[in-house]
């Protein structure tokens, strides 16, 4: 083994038979994303039996074996931030955050710091996943910047992994409480649609044609009607990027407050903006896996936020 370097193989599953090769390595190793590992096909770090790759699109057998070489994590170029965090359960392998609505989980432009990740930084000093090829916590999944509630992130490799394979298994119980902006008769259903960029915004996801995008289902489910709104439960099956509001808005149910996939009627407008609530109405209530290094079982409830609360209250037939 190199120094300085991880050596990691990975063989191509039946089900990935034909994909390009960035995709099935994907696949076959849920704990690294696509983009990371298309930096290690260009760098030559990723071997098959005639020696290094450098060609992401390339289609590979089922089968395949191929070599990677994840270099030691590099230091991130971000500061740790002694900002407060809820902490709703820590130990040497991951902690659970209850993240306020307004918290940013990675630092990018327009948001360098101030940080879920600046403050995990601090927080964790000299405890940190380098999975991701940067010293940061293991950030395995996100939730919108103004969504409340439940996520979990790695403070080691060993849970890094465990909690990726969880998640491509689906098997991460994740329930979110909404308040939609409509009124329905039904009491709930599933939504299986398929999510990707819109392309007529690329900050926006949107349902795909198809045979394209990715995978995504939604079950909900009514828990009490309110005056022209609805109060609902979503229990995620996938986690994709806008995942609740994009599905309720596509059965005409879109999220209060929400800026972007949203519609309210002029009463509803004139409610959020007398009470300055200027986000969706989605809160992670609920979290639910095994720990990824101890096998036990693990389950996490939060409450609405007050914001959210107060909405709601205002909302009660």
């Amino acid at each position: 083994m190199k120094r300085g370097v991880s050596i990691v193989e990975a063989r191509i599953a039946g089900s990935a038979d034909g994909w390009r090769l960035d995709r099935a390595l994907a696949d076959a190793l849920p704990e690294m994303s696509r983009e990371r590992l298309k930096a290690l096909i260009g760098a030559g770090q990723i071997s098959g039996t005639g020696g290094p790759v450098r060609d992401a699109s390339k289609k590979v057998a089922a089968g395949s074996l191929f070599i990677v070489e994840i270099p030691d994590p590099t230091p991130l170029h971000n500061e740790a931030q002694d900002i407060a965090l809820n902490v709703v359960f820590e130990d040497e392998h991951l902690i659970v955050i209850d993240k306020p609505a307004g918290l940013v989980v990675h630092p990018a432009a327009g948001n360098l710091d101030g940080t879920l990740v600046n403050a995990l930084l601090h927080h964790c000093a000299g405890s940190l996943s380098g999975i991701g090829g940067v010293a940061r916590p293991g950030i395995v999944h996100r939730i919108d910047k103004d969504t409340s509630g439940l996520m979990v992130a790695a403070k080691t490799d060993a849970a890094h992994l465990g909690l990726a394979a969880q998640f491509k298994e689906h098997s991460i119980d994740r329930r979110y409480k909404a308040i939609a902006a409509w009124r329905t008769q039904t009491e709930g259903g599933t939504v299986n649609a398929p999510l990707g960029r819109s392309p007529t915004n690329r900050k926006k996801m949107a349902i795909a044609r198809e045979g394209s995008g990715k995978h995504a289902v939604t079950h909900w489910r009514k828990l009490r009607q309110l005056r022209d709104a609805t109060f609902i439960e979503c229990r995620l099956e996938t986690g994709r990027t806008h995942q609740v509001r994009v599905h309720m808005s596509s059965i005409g149910h879109p999220l209060l407050g929400d800026p972007v996939y949203g519609s309210v009627k002029q009463a509803q407008r004139e409610l959020l903006a007398t009470l300055g609530f200027r986000r969706q109405a989605l809160h992670a209530a609920h979290l639910g896996f095994i720990h990824p290094v101890k096998s036990n079982a693990l389950a996490f409830d939060s409450e609405m936020p007050a914001d959210m609360q107060e909405l709601f209250n205002k909302l009660i037939v």
